[in-house]
């Protein structure tokens, strides 16, 4: 973790932003106090579908009622 003050931050900002890596982070002060965090975006991971098809499963009785409810259906 690397510490910039304000004025730094606002001169060398795009070179703050890329030279980040995952999991950096810069604390940006004013008056020696920690007021922000740059950190780098974490992209969301693209999604396949169907990736999971066969690992559900249902049990043969899935749709019966259930006996602790037969007070209530009838």
């Amino acid at each position: 973790m690397s510490t910039v003050s304000i004025k730094q931050a606002q001169a060398t900002l795009a070179d703050l932003i890329h030279s980040l890596s995952p999991g950096e982070e810069v604390v940006i002060t004013e008056n020696n106090q920690p007021v922000a965090r740059l950190i780098p975006a974490t992209l969301p991971r693209e999604r396949k579908l169907g990736s999971l098809r066969g690992t559900v499963t249902t049990s043969a009785d899935f749709d019966e009622p259930l006996d602790d409810f037969a007070d209530y259906t009838n």
